[in-house]
């Protein structure tokens, strides 16, 4: 049974920082691409980073130069570091383990909140 199990979230003043760990109970953890989406509230679930089997990364526009994202496949967590946060930032941040096309497992998310 695969679980992906997030952690790292929490209240933190605009400019502060926060990291997400997503641990995943997955055999074959390194051939999955790892994803870290948010949904904040009356809005649609997005992409904010995403991480290949090969390490090739890509961001959502709005992060970009803010956080990172990284794997280790050894401890089959993938982590999200987030840095310079923003008000608008605040959602509930939720891990995703793929396989194209049509493999897809979601953790139950950790929320991020940012404010003063």
């Amino acid at each position: 049974q695969v679980q992906l199990v997030e952690s790292g979230g929490g209240l933190v003043q605009p400019g502060g920082s926060l990291r997400l760990s997503c641990a995943a109970s997955i055999f074959s953890f390194s051939m999955y691409a790892m994803g870290w989406y948010r949904q904040a509230p009356g809005k649609q679930r997005e992409l904010v980073a995403r991480i290949t089997p090969g390490g090739n990364t890509n961001y959502a526009d709005s992060v970009k130069g803010r956080f990172t994202i990284s794997r280790d496949n050894v401890k089959k967590t993938v982590y999200l570091q987030m840095n310079s946060l923003k008000a608008e930032d605040t959602a509930v941040y939720y891990c995703n383990a793929a396989i194209e096309p049509k493999i897809s497992f979601w953790g139950q998310g950790t929320q991020v909140t940012v404010s003063s």
